[in-house]
């Protein structure tokens, strides 16, 4: 991605130099010959840096950072002066100049020092999206062998590789912001921030100050600059997550954003940039809210280009032997547990369940599981579901399935001793051993 500086200087054949000298290195230029020219270029179209000499026809370097910060326009700035004094450089330093460069200029040594400003530039933006960052884990979207969810890692990998807008659509728990952060970390912007925020349940004055950022004064409360999460995921992607419950006013901002990559801080008249990869998920109809009026229809059809649906549990069943095994293995470690097993019989419960929470239900249940266990074995005794019924439908067991299912929860509760097992079952010890090999236990 190609890097867009400004140069303010207001020396004709030093600006041509300079300009010549930095497009040869692979940057963007824009040039500016004064204070105000540079706003108005600021204005126009944001860079990436601005590289200013100290003494301008109309002003100085010190005002246009002074400009820059009363905006709360995170643009790194370095200074070139023809006067090599020490106190210049420090006054530059405290006001907010990334750099002090003396005149003549080495034009290698000034890329150099571009692009170690630009990376620095980048590392604080990261560090403010990680704040951000809320999610705990960053898991593996596609665990499990099923046609299913193999079909959906191909269909990822080919919208990855594209850094378009993504509708990612799949019922409440499926993972809807792993497969988000896993698109990411697939894509091109892969080392850059990303940021996520969920739509639903904030008010619109607190969606939108979160989303676009807000000046000191635009509102009761707002008594600084605040960066919004646009500004945060500079260059990287935005993950909006249950985007079927943003305010139909602030639908026609974002639009914006995904058309024309710019947006308005609320309290400002400074238009910004948004190099950002939007991705956005829902476990709602979006067609069917679009059709009745209640989300915009132009918002609908520019996101719904490319689409993934991640199915849900109940569809991939053949897929919790796997997940199973790899949550456990998960939770134990976070929990400073050993290396836990999971028993037959709490593997056909977990088989038998329809999990209509899917696979935040299925961590949940085995989060419990693992703390409650105290032999290194998860048992069916163990496990504690939300409904009882499969499908909307009790779960329908043989007569066999029943009878192994209840000798082998006595076996566990017995912790494996055949004498206590037998009596509790009321049946010969024999009886039990042959039930055992028929098992296949």
């Amino acid at each position: 991605m190609q890097e867009r500086v400004l140069v303010v200087e207001d020396d004709a054949s030093l600006l041509d130099v300079l300009t010549i000298g930095l497009e040869l290195h692979g940057f963007e230029v824009a040039r500016a010959e004064g204070v105000s020219r540079a706003i108005l270029e600021i204005q126009k179209s944001q860079p990436s840096v601005v590289l200013a000499d100290y003494q301008l026809r109309d002003g100085t370097a010190f005002d246009l950072l002074a400009w820059l910060k009363a905006r709360d326009l995170r643009i790194p700035l370095i200074v070139l002066t023809g006067q090599a004094r020490i106190d210049l450089a420090v006054e530059a330093i405290k006001q907010g100049a990334e750099q002090f460069v003396p005149k003549p200029v080495d034009i290698e040594l000034l890329t150099t020092m571009l692009r170690r400003s630009l990376e620095n530039f980048r590392n604080l933006q990261k560090t403010v999206s990680n704040r951000l960052e809320r999610a705990r884990y960053d898991r593996d979207p596609f665990i499990g062998t099923s046609a299913a969810i193999v079909a959906l890692k191909k269909a990822a990998q080919r919208v990855a590789e594209a850094g378009s807008t993504v509708l990612i659509q799949g019922d409440t728990g499926t993972g809807k912001g792993v497969l988000a952060r896993a698109l990411h970390r697939m894509g091109p912007r892969a080392n850059e921030p990303f940021v996520d925020l969920n739509c639903a349940g904030l008010s619109r004055e607190l969606l939108e100050s979160e989303l676009f950022g807000h000046q000191k004064g635009a509102f009761t409360g707002a008594v600084a600059n605040k960066m919004g999460f646009l500004e945060a995921a500079h260059h990287g992607t935005l993950f909006l997550d249950e985007i079927g419950d943003m305010d139909f006013d602030i639908q026609a901002k974002i639009l914006k954003v995904v058309e024309e990559k710019r947006f308005y801080r609320l309290g400002d008249v400074v238009e910004r940039k948004a190099d950002v990869q939007i991705i956005v998920a829902t476990h709602r109809d979006l067609k069917r809210l679009a059709d009745e009026g209640k989300f915009r229809t132009d918002l609908y059809f520019r996101i719904n280009t490319l689409r993934l649906r991640i199915p849900p549990l109940r569809e991939r069943l053949e897929d919790i032997p796997i997940l199973t095994d790899t949550l456990v293995e998960a939770l134990a470690n976070d929990m400073k547990r050993g290396p836990l097993r999971v028993s037959e019989t709490a593997r056909a419960a977990l088989k038998n369940y329809a999990w209509p929470g899917n696979i935040r239900e299925l961590r949940n249940v085995l989060e419990r599981a693992v703390l409650l266990s105290d032999d290194g074995i998860i048992h069916n005794t163990g496990l504690e579901f939300e409904s009882p019924q499969q499908g909307g439908e009790p779960v329908q067991l043989t007569l066999r399935e029943l009878e192994k299912r209840h000798v082998l929860e006595t076996l566990e509760a017995e912790s494996g001793n055949m004498i206590r097992a037998a009596k509790r079952l009321g049946i010969h010890r024999s009886s039990l051993y042959a039930k055992v090999r028929e098992y296949g236990k």
